[in-house]
């Protein structure tokens, strides 16, 4: 595939991107040796090898779920931290 200035103006319109001509010029080398890469792994003959989505064996290392005892505040404690509270519970405000 040949790489243009019309096709790198048209990925980067896609893309949303404003190139200025000193980007294109910059980038137009860059994208072309990114897809002659790609060219060079389209020739590899991988018939027979299994396709690789994860590149090592997951793992599950689960641990056992129990719960750590933490000594919580009291109601009254944790209502004495604010300004907003009515008949024990904390006030919020009006939705309608």
């Amino acid at each position: 595939m040949e790489i243009t200035k019309e096709l790198l103006a048209r990925i980067a319109a896609n893309a949303r991107l404003k190139l200025t001509a000193k980007e294109e010029k910059e980038f137009l080398p860059q994208l072309k040796e990114i897809l002659s890469s790609f060219d060079e792994l389209a020739k590899l003959d991988v018939r027979g090898i299994p396709p690789s989505f994860l590149p090592t064996k997951p793992e599950h290392k689960l641990r056992e779920d129990k719960a750590k005892p933490k000594e919580c505040i009291d109601r009254e404690t944790a209502l004495s931290l604010t300004p907003h509270k009515e008949r024990g519970y904390y006030k919020g405000p009006r939705v309608m």
